[in-house]
């Protein structure tokens, strides 16, 4: 059906690009409780909003008239996050308004603002810009928005999300008061909503999105790999799709120059799409890839927003998105204008739990299942050759006439061997790719069961459950790495590290045993062959993998289980006694002798002591001291006592002190005695030395010679 109360020139521009019915966000634009109206549109992604915001602002721009007036101050802003999004408005509205004779300008960072001055100062009906550029140029004066009529804000949640809300507020407060205010979100969040309420006046709400239903026209798969294979699983999912446009989505700026170059040398047409490309470059990447120059485009989150790239049937998460808005904007950029699209989820078994978040909070379902294999993607392209629309294109006399004569002098096997061969020297070769099964196909929608009451029971102490011994994997195999106990070896790292060289995962990996200088480990049987052809293609000079036997086992059979105890067992048998210190029963078992010194005899400890209570007197210190007796307790006589002479400590009478004169050494006499004068004795300070005046270089001066 046609656009229900559109301009006539507007009509004629949308039939000229085969527009047959408008959208949902368009129908809704243009009833006529929506004519002359603030607009506050959430509309989704792919649902043509640029259309849908340029017939909604055609009421107020063009009125009655057939065409707009002669250019002169800008009657229409419209206000985009990215470069790439307002340039590819730029082109929307230039086609939509090109019979009603419109003026467009196009004002974005990156490009000659000088151009841009002189452009505005030519005049514009509409200016398409991003915020940086815009407030420049009002605040240089070479935008004035005193007679603007529309303002327009495209993804706003975009450029609140990006830091924008005070060019934003700025950019608004320059224009009138009683224009129209259109702003469009994918998403209406709290500050969508906060800034809708100071700028708009009773605006009208549009909701467009269905929360209970995904977008029917996007396929998506989540794609299982091994951690070290994400580039193989995109190289095989852009070689079995074939899809004459695909968008590829990393994270960083890192991660697109090195998917970028690594795609390149296996033979794709492949652009680069990032933050640090000037204008320029990034215009030239988006136009290969419209004009079917580039086949593959490798870009970060800048171009998830808004660009509409025709025959973009494919988009590929290298990187999983940080969030559910990242990852449906992303997807919006296939599946648009009701066209069929695909997005890839390029998946690690580590991070598995992390997409199936992302699946759930988007509310889409996604197909699980491993990465294109080489095989499937040989017999799809068997199947693209055999269904090639180039054999139902009609051909003229001369093609007829070559193919008589090429058959004349070739067999029709030889041709079409020919033929085969030279489409496949233009195809990229698939990569090899393991595909685990254990990791699951589809675990669709997870439930909770919930939990009943439960009786506490506090732990038991003396019921402790025996310890299972670990037994082997049946079928297994051993393999070494050159690492061990002297190279702190230790499983919190070794883990991660085989599961990284041979491309499997934990569950992979049975008993461990660390030695001196190596370490051996056990691999399933179901896992053992991948893994020992990934570690001979991988090389690190650090460690080395290699197959060997399996160790020893460790004693004869399996560890014993301890006993268990309680506090109401028998106490335990006292120990022999120990060599040095003394035992439980005070015994010493220490030896009197040091090292090296043992008798040739065998030693006997001393016999511990009586355990006899002894009675224990006070000393009495004023009882008279025990006579002295000449001869000891064994009948030897002592040695001669005498004793001291009385006053000899008192105060009273204190003893003469005399010098002793030193001893002579060998036959040297012996040196008189000096005695020291008292401290008080010493001589008085007699004043500084007088000064002597020296020489040039000290000393004397020497008398001058003549030579």
């Amino acid at each position: 059906m046609p656009f229900p109360a559109s301009h006539p020139a507007l009509e004629r521009a949308l039939a000229a690009q085969g527009y047959a019915e408008p959208t949902p966000v368009q129908a809704a634009v243009l009833e006529a409780d929506a004519e002359g109206r603030d607009l506050l549109v959430s509309a989704q992604t792919g649902s043509g909003k640029t259309v849908a915001f340029g017939l909604a602002a055609a009421p107020t721009l063009l009125g009655e008239a057939e065409r707009l007036p002669k250019a002169g101050l800008p009657m229409c802003l419209v206000i985009a996050p990215t470069r790439e999004l307002a340039m590819q408005v730029n082109r929307e509205l230039e086609w939509l308004y090109a019979q009603a004779g419109a003026t467009v300008v196009n004002c974005v960072g990156g490009m000659d603002a000088r151009r841009e001055q002189r452009a505005l100062n030519f005049g514009a009906h509409i200016v398409v810009g991003t915020p940086g550029r815009l407030r420049d140029h009002i605040e240089r004066g070479h935008l004035d928005l005193s007679e603007l009529k529309v303002a327009v804000l495209d993804e706003a949640d975009e450029m609140l999300d990006m830091g924008f809300r005070e060019d934003l507020e700025f950019i608004l407060d320059a224009a009138p008061a009683d224009r129209r205010t259109l702003l469009f979100s994918a998403t209406l969040a709290r500050d969508i909503i906060a800034l809708a309420k100071n700028y708009q006046n009773d605006a009208l709400r549009i909701d467009t999105i269905d929360r209970n239903e995904p977008h029917r026209d996007i396929e998506y798969r989540a794609v299982r790999v091994a951690p070290n294979e994400t580039e193989h699983a995109v190289v095989n999912l852009l070689r079995y799709f074939e899809s004459p446009g695909a968008l590829v989505f990393a994270n960083t700026r890192e991660s697109v120059r090195s998917l970028h170059s690594k795609l390149r040398e296996r033979g794709f047409d492949v652009v680069g799409l990032s933050g640090e490309l000037s204008q320029r470059e990034r215009a030239d990447a988006l136009q290969a890839l419209r004009d079917g120059h580039a086949r593959v485009c490798v870009a970060t989150d800048v171009a998830a927003r808004g660009l509409d790239l025709p025959d973009l049937g494919l988009v590929i998460h290298a990187e999983l998105p940080v969030n559910k808005a990242t990852l449906l904007h992303r997807s919006g950029r296939t599946g648009r204008a009701g066209k069929k699209g695909v997005s890839a989820l390029v998946v690690p078994y580590t991070r598995r739990r992390k997409a199936e978040q992302l699946l759930f909070a988007a509310g889409v379902e996604g197909v699980w299942g491993g990465a294109p294999s080489a095989d499937e993607i040989r017999a799809k392209d068997t199947e693209r050759l055999l269904d090639d629309p180039i054999f139902a294109e009609a051909s003229n006399e001369e093609d007829l006439a070559l193919a008589e004569a090429m058959l004349a002098k070739r067999t029709p096997t030889e041709i079409a061997a020919a033929l085969i061969r030279t489409r496949r020297a233009k195809l990229p070769a698939p990569e090899e790719i393991y595909d685990d099964p254990r990791h699951g196909a589809d675990p669709g929608p997870r439930s909770r069961e919930p939990r009943g009451d439960r009786d506490f029971a506090p732990r038991d102490f003396g019921d402790r459950p025996e310890r299972e011994p670990r037994v082997s994997m049946d079928g297994s195999e051993w393999f070494r790495i050159s690492v061990g106990r002297r190279g702190n070896a230790d499983p919190k790292w070794l883990i991660p590290l085989i599961c990284r060289q041979g491309h499997i995962t934990k569950k992979d990996i049975g008993s461990i045993r660390i030695f001196d200088y190596d370490t051996k480990f056990e691999i399933s049987a179901e896992a053992a062959v991948k893994f020992g052809a990934a570690v001979q293609t991988t090389v690190r000079e650090d460690v080395q993998i290699t197959p060997t036997t399996a160790p020893a086992p460790r004693g004869d059979g399996p560890r014993a289980p301890r006993p268990p105890r309680s506090y109401d067992d028998a106490p335990r048998a006292p120990r022999a006694p120990r060599q040095g210190g003394y035992d439980r029963d005070g015994a010493s078992g220490a030896k009197p002798y040091g090292r090296g010194e043992e008798p040739n005899g065998d030693y006997k400890p001393r016999p511990p002591r009586d355990d006899k209570p002894r009675d224990f007197k006070p000393r009495d210190r004023d009882a008279a001291p025990r006579p002295y007796s000449p001869i000891e307790s064994d009948g030897a006589p002592k040695r001669a006592y005498k004793p001291r002479a009385e006053g000899r400590d008192n105060a009273d009478s204190p003893r003469e002190y005399k010098p002793r004169a030193p001893k002579a050494f060998g036959d040297a006499p012996a040196k008189p005695y000096k005695a020291k004068p008292a401290f008080g004795d010493k001589p008085a300070f007699k004043g500084p030395k007088p000064f002597k005046a020296k020489g040039e270089f000290g000393g004397k001066p020497k008398p001058f010679k003549k030579k």
